[in-house]
């Protein structure tokens, strides 16, 4: 096939591949449908990518039928040579029958087929995808998982929960949905414990949603969560169902423990202690990232403090983390060390940042290519309680530095 001399006006402008459903622009030129509808969906400047001429999101993509049929007379015959029949392009889903598809989620005997040809509409193609969300099914899917969360009943959960893993956008519709009442994030707390046929495949694709969820989640619905919530996020950190219900998981605590007394509850869920036991297990890089982060956080309230302290491998795996990871674990981290030097500094504490090399560490940090406010957190530790790690050969060789300067 690598030898077949393809017309250049086969090929598609974005993807370069030869089109299989050819659509004309308001521009005048043709692309393969679903290239320039993911392009129209996706780029921030919507301009037609070959002229550079604005092309709104919602323009009118007129099916090229004269290029489709040159297409497929080409390809047939030069289908001895290897190259593959274009398939005639699906018709596209109108909205009525999606509303009907919609209509039938009331109906006990017709939501299962219901769903089941929505998600293959939704994995077909994003012309599909985008008439599904126009049709309010992101809506129709969320209370129907509502509603199974009030009825107890758990088919279907793992379809219902891949389309909106589809079409999920943050809409204004979703938003004032999701931001009702705490009913939805309920209903995703729920089905994390219930018995399912695909027990990973449902709790990730719940923990996704989930993150999804909380990021829309307006302060006052977040202030409100219940320390069962924080337990089940827990718990998914603890099961290691699968890397990204972890990393959904640990986005998720990042992001509520700013608000209401959430940090309270997790000092409650013993969240704290689990963190620093996963984090000894030496995840990938973009975990420990996630669980810095959330540290940092935690330890900025006294018991936070307290329950970091009451692990004995704490400090030392703060301090082994430092210029091993990333910039960013490198500021959370040095900013973990400075809360508990200077809140809950104790002499067995002190002592113990010695014995454990987090002191070489900082002044690691002010040597090493940081940026400046992380060395200037790391100096600040250093000149705070320098008389008590004065004996430490890098303290020597800081104050050495410090001097001269």
């Amino acid at each position: 096939m690598d030898e077949i001399e393809i017309p250049q006006y086969f090929i598609c402008p974005i993807s370069l591949q030869i089109m299989k459903d050819p659509v004309t622009a308001v521009t005048g030129i043709t692309y393969d449908r679903e290239s320039i509808e993911q392009w129209l969906k996706t780029s921030k400047d919507t301009t037609c990518p070959v002229t550079k001429k604005a092309l709104p999101s919602d323009s009118d993509l007129t099916p090229n039928h004269t290029l489709w049929r040159l297409i497929q007379a080409w390809s047939a015959a030069n289908a001895s040579n290897g190259m593959d029949l274009i398939p005639t392009p699906k018709t596209p889903v109108s909205k009525s029958r999606v509303v009907k598809l919609i209509r039938d989620f009331g109906v006990p005997s017709l939501y299962v087929n219901a769903l089941e040809k929505m998600e293959v509409l939704a994995k077909d193609n994003e012309r599909n995808r985008k008439c599904l969300e126009e049709a309010g099914v992101p809506k129709a899917v969320i209370l129907l998982l509502i509603t199974c969360h009030r009825q107890g009943k758990i088919s279907c959960l793992e379809q219902a929960l891949r389309i909106l893993l589809l079409i999920w956008t943050p809409c204004s519709e979703i938003k004032a949905l999701v931001n009702q009442n705490c009913d939805f994030i309920d209903c995703l707390t729920w089905i994390l414990l219930c018995e399912t046929e695909n027990p990973v495949i449902v709790r990730t694709h719940v923990m996704v949603i989930l993150k999804r969820v909380i990021e829309v989640t307006n302060s006052r619905l977040l202030e409100k969560l219940k320390p069962e919530f924080f337990k089940q996020m827990l718990r998914v950190l603890k099961s290691k169902t699968s890397q990204q219900a972890t990393k959904s998981a640990l986005h998720i605590l990042i992001q509520t423990c700013l608000w209401g007394r959430n940090k309270s509850k997790m000092m409650d869920a013993n969240v704290i202690f689990e963190l620093i036991e996963f984090e000894l297990e030496k995840p990938e890089k973009h975990v420990t990232e996630l669980i810095i982060n959330l540290l940092a956080h935690l330890c900025s309230c006294a018991d936070g403090r307290a329950q970091f302290l009451g692990h004995a491998g704490s400090i030392a795996m703060v301090a082994k983390r430092i210029l091993r990871v990333s910039p960013a674990t490198d500021d959370r981290a040095v900013q973990i060390l400075k809360s508990i030097s200077k809140y809950a500094a104790t002499k067995d504490v002190l002592v113990e940042m010695l014995k454990v090399g987090a002191v070489t560490k900082l002044c690691m940090v002010m040597q090493a290519d940081c940026a400046a406010y992380v060395k200037e957190k790391a100096r600040g530790i250093l000149r705070l309680h320098s008389n008590l790690w004065n004996g430490s050969p890098c303290i020597a060789v800081y104050l050495l530095t410090r001097y001269q300067r």
